[in-house]
């Protein structure tokens, strides 16, 4: 294994990704810190000159569909920074993070139902779905749906929650590897079907969707498509600077060495419980925001985003970056959905097929994903 590495009791040995010594313990280096300011400028000003101020006439115009576009796989590579924590670092394959992005979505989709008021077809204070299903009042879990403040944190307290309660069970019980992923997915298609069912309260298999307003502001208006395409960008390099900063500390440390030998860590005098636990909840909290970026951008949630295959997209965009490099599973979301978004236009019919090639490819091919096959040339160069 090239590179420096440190050890945890003098016991177990884990990479250090490469950072020089006398550069360790540094979040980024300038080369790194170049790219953030250059992502930070692309989204926060760039796009939105091009989007807004820019004519339709001109060359140079970024339409609002590659906007939306920019701001859906954005909210997907949040959700591939967070598998890469828990699956490149810490060696926890989840196949059930649909889960987590959905319930974020519905938490956000449950405030902007409320904030559609009578403005819908029934013209009722209850969401149309309500009305068409002959409901009289509210259900329990929408009391605080009209509060913006108390669904964003729901937004965070559901998923977090959930995967606190459901983790302590399964890291308490050891189980891990193969069987871990299948309760994961058996956890998601259960919820799922629950969430189809019109007496749960939550659409449906229509789920939530024709919003009009977010804090009172028209929705569709391209100001604040804009605004939301520029906090998701944000909010996407917050957590990259965030999981950057937990991989390069001690903490972070300890669940690379989970990862490589979680019996010699426990001997070790670590306890893996708290470190597994406390990390896939992190991963849980980052894919719920994630999903309340992700509707009103997108202007629908439903059941679907639980499916199986949800969850094992997630994966897959983290492999065809690159595992355990924070950057490779934000490359792979765009390379992935953005191939998509071109095939299903253009070739529709092979699109899976696609699909299912790059993932055999990259597991055959490139381990270390595209992230791993330029850091590969450059050492060459080197």
């Amino acid at each position: 294994m090239k590179g420096p590495v440190t050890v945890i009791s003098g016991i177990v040995p884990t990479p250090t990704l490469g950072i020089p010594a006398e550069r360790r313990g540094l979040l980024l280096g300038a080369r790194g810190w170049a790219g953030v300011m250059a992502a930070f400028i692309t989204i926060a000003l760039l796009v939105p000159i091009l989007n807004l101020a820019v004519p339709p006439t001109s060359a140079f115009h970024l339409s609002d569909y590659y906007v939306a576009l920019g701001g859906k796989i954005m909210c997907y590579a949040i959700c591939a920074l967070a598998m890469d924590l828990i699956w490149g670092y810490t060696g926890i394959l989840s196949l059930g993070h649909g889960l987590f992005f959905a319930l974020g979505g519905y938490a956000m989709g449950m405030y902007l139902m409320r904030q559609i008021g009578r403005d819908g077809n029934y013209q009722s204070d209850l969401p149309d779905f309500m009305v068409f299903l002959d409901w009289k009042a509210l259900p329990w879990h929408w009391t605080f749906s009209s509060s913006f403040v108390a669904q964003m944190l729901l937004v965070v307290l559901v998923p977090g929650l959930l995967a606190l309660v459901f983790g302590w069970f399964a890291f308490r019980s050891r189980i891990k590897g193969v069987y871990f992923s299948i309760i994961t997915q058996a956890m998601t298609f259960a919820a799922m079907l629950l969430f189809f069912r019109n007496e749960t309260g939550f659409g449906g298999n229509n789920g939530f969707t024709d919003f009009k307003r977010i804090l009172g502001i028209p929705i569709a208006q391209p100001s604040t498509r804009m605004v939301l395409f520029v906090v998701t960008g944000l909010t996407l390099i917050g957590f990259f600077l965030l999981a950057r900063a937990i991989v390069n500390s001690k903490y972070g440390r300890v669940l690379q060495a989970i990862r490589d030998a979680e019996s010699r860590v426990m001997f070790s005098g670590y306890d893996p419980l708290a470190y597994k636990l406390s990390i896939w909840t992190l991963s849980a909290v980052m894919c719920g925001v994630a999903g309340a970026l992700y509707v009103p951008q997108v202007g629908i949630i439903n059941p679907g985003e639980m499916s199986p295959a949800a969850g094992i997209e997630i994966a897959i965009w983290t492999a065809v970056g690159g595992r355990a490099t924070l950057i490779g599973p934000i490359v792979g979301a765009f390379f992935v959905n953005g191939a998509k978004s071109w095939f299903t236009v253009a070739f529709p019919e092979f699109w899976l097929y696609f699909l299912g090639a790059l993932f055999i490819a990259v597991t055959l091919f490139l381990p270390q994903g595209i992230v791993g096959l330029f850091r590969r040339k450059q050492e060459d160069l080197s």
